[in-house]
């Protein structure tokens, strides 16, 4: 199992940095921004190589499941 933030917003929340920094926007100036999209992958494959048991419940929260 992985929670984490979501890869392609990161991307895209570094491209506006990089795109105010090109207009002339000092880095100073610009604020630090947290995640907001965050995603939990189920690798299923792993967990049923382990014995592991995934709820139900837990599945259906999960944004991804690898088979």
């Amino acid at each position: 199992m992985s929670y984490s933030s979501n890869e392609p917003e990161i991307y895209r929340r570094a491209a506006t940095y990089v795109e105010k920094i090109l207009k002339g926007t000092k880095p100073s100036d610009i604020p630090v921004e947290q995640p907001t999209k965050f995603e939990l992958v189920i690798n299923l494959k792993a967990a049923k190589q382990i014995g592991l048991t995934i709820l139900p419940n837990v599945l259906v929260r999960a944004d991804r499941g690898i088979k």
